[in-house]
């Protein structure tokens, strides 16, 4: 695996992805919350977003919020395991192939890439 995929930062969809598994046969939110690594807030956030989209549903059981992922919430897990493995396969070499301009040379919030 490239080192670009193995960085510790986290991307929204990776997230989102490990949210949705953690969700696949129904879980509290604060489980989803610890297993995940993430604070309230930031739960909360990704909470509201997949249920707007529809891959994740809530569901009362017992007195309690119980949140599970829909279909189309398992189908976006496996296309991120999908594209995931595409890079792998490809062995891709991120630290090779990208060359980064020093910071004078960039724009505030842009960056430019250049690949061999």
């Amino acid at each position: 695996m490239s080192s670009l995929l193995k960085s510790k930062r986290r991307d929204k969809l990776y997230i989102m992805a490990e949210i949705l598994e953690i969700a696949r046969n129904g879980t509290l939110k604060t489980q989803i919350m610890y297993k995940a690594n993430l604070s309230y807030a930031q739960l909360t956030e990704y909470v509201k977003f997949m249920i707007c989209h529809n891959l994740l549903k809530k569901n009362s059981q017992g007195g309690k919020n119980i949140f599970r992922s829909t279909e189309k919430g398992l189908e976006f897990v496996r296309r991120h395991d999908e594209i995931n493995e595409l890079l792998k396969e490809e062995n891709w070499s991120f630290q090779n192939k990208i060359r980064i301009p020093p910071e004078n040379l960039l724009k505030k919030g842009k960056s430019i890439v250049q690949l061999d």
